[in-house]
Order: C-alpha cells, then sequence, then structure tokens
C-alpha cells in the first residue's frame, strides 16, 4: 500500500511538473535589433510596435496627417507613411509604369504585399510599399518622398523595409494581482 501511495504521489507532481511548463507565459518581449528603438504606435491608434533608428542619435517626429496617415520621420534617412488600408499594389504597378516624369526602371521585389522599385527622374531612386496584418485590421506602410531632401538610397530603403517587415503587435502589460 505504501508503495502504490508513494508511486502515486510521484506520478501526480511529475504531472504538476508537465502542466506547469506547458503554460504561457503571456507574449514574448519585444526587443530592438543594434541601433534601433522601439516606437510604440498604441497611442496615435494604431495597436503595434515598430522599428525606427536609434532616437538619441537621431530627432523624431510623429505626425498624425489629415488624410489619415501617420507618418514618422527619424533622422535624415528613415521617414514612412503609415495608412489604414492595404495597398492595391497591383493598381501601383500599372501607375508605376505609366509615369512619364519618374521613369520605372525595374522592380527589385515584387511579391503579394511587398512592392520595391527603382525609379529615375534625374538620379536612381528607390521607394517602397508594404502591406501587413495586425489583429483583424490592414495597413500598408510606404517611404515618404520629400521634394526638399535627397531621394533614399537603396540600402536606406531596405533598413525602412526590414524596419516595416519587423512590426510587431503592442505587448499590454499584465495587471498586477
Amino acid at each position: 500500500m505504501k508503495r502504490l501511495s508513494f508511486l502515486l504521489f510521484k506520478l501526480v507532481g511529475v504531472m504538476m511538473l508537465v502542466s506547469c511548463k506547458n503554460q504561457k507565459k503571456g507574449p514574448e518581449p519585444i526587443i530592438a535589433p543594434p541601433g534601433m528603438h522601439i516606437l510604440d504606435l498604441s497611442r496615435y491608434g494604431k495597436p503595434f510596435v515598430i522599428f525606427v533608428p536609434d532616437t538619441t542619435t537621431n530627432k523624431l517626429e510623429v505626425k498624425e496627417q489629415a488624410s489619415g496617415e501617420l507618418e514618422i520621420k527619424c533622422g535624415k534617412f528613415f521617414h514612412v507613411a503609415i495608412l489604414e488600408q492595404a495597398e492595391d499594389l497591383n493598381a501601383k504597378k500599372e501607375e508605376l509604369k505609366g509615369d512619364e516624369v519618374n521613369k520605372l526602371k525595374n522592380f527589385l521585389q515584387d511579391s503579394s504585399h511587398v512592392l520595391v522599385w527603382e525609379s529615375e527622374i534625374t538620379s536612381p531612386q528607390f521607394h517602397f510599399i508594404y502591406n501587413f496584418k495586425i489583429k483583424d485590421s490592414e495597413y500598408s506602410i510606404r517611404d515618404v518622398i520629400s521634394t526638399d531632401a535627397e531621394p533614399f538610397t537603396k540600402e536606406q530603403i531596405e533598413k525602412m523595409l526590414e524596419s516595416a517587415k519587423n512590426i510587431r503587435e503592442a505587448v499590454k502589460p499584465e495587471p498586477q494581482s
């Protein structure tokens, strides 16, 4: 009888350990890559975070436009706009092909959710659009073309696109009990 009780006690102990290990501990914390900073966009009505260049060395500006776009500018080489709907990438491709001023040179990436292209007026310039979904809402993010700054380089566009691809749902802190 003692032996049966001992085995039963051990079995219950092992089951408790296994069940405790399988319990979710909550969402994983979001960690920014080196040289980047986490920007929580919850206060602007967006339920996600984005990585932006280190804000200790780059001036950060976030502006809500009347059009509904949320512009994020950090330093001279990071300037994006987030829209609360997915962009029709097929329509954008047709628009780019027909542009007689900013002539399309080629598409560098072309998929169902990302479009990266090179165009040229007097010198090469690069642009991107990335569609993504958080919860049940669709969004798009793109580079912002500034008339008073040099066009973005391919490397700068790749850094902004990488940031866009790493957008994550904002983690709400668990209430303390």
